[in-house]
């Protein structure tokens, strides 16, 4: 349990990363991938997982691997 929670943590902060560096606020990564802007806050504050299939949309989106936003590779 204590590597998943690691890696959640590390998607949350990367998400974050990514976002912020494209300088996009939540609600447009929230309207972009067609989900509520809360859940997107959930997912930064580290208080809900996503999905697989939004990992995926995720990783597409910001055009980097589902493994980087799982602290999985650099």
């Amino acid at each position: 349990m204590l590597c998943y929670n690691r890696t959640m943590k590390v998607f949350a902060e990367r998400l974050i990363e990514l976002r912020k560096e494209r300088g996009l606020s939540q609600a447009t990564v929230a309207k972009d991938l067609s989900v509520s802007l809360g859940i997107v806050c959930y997912w930064e504050t580290n208080k809900s997982d996503p999905t697989a299939h939004n990992i995926a949309k995720i990783a597409r989106y910001f055009n980097v691997t589902s493994d980087f936003l799982l602290g999985l590779s650099d």
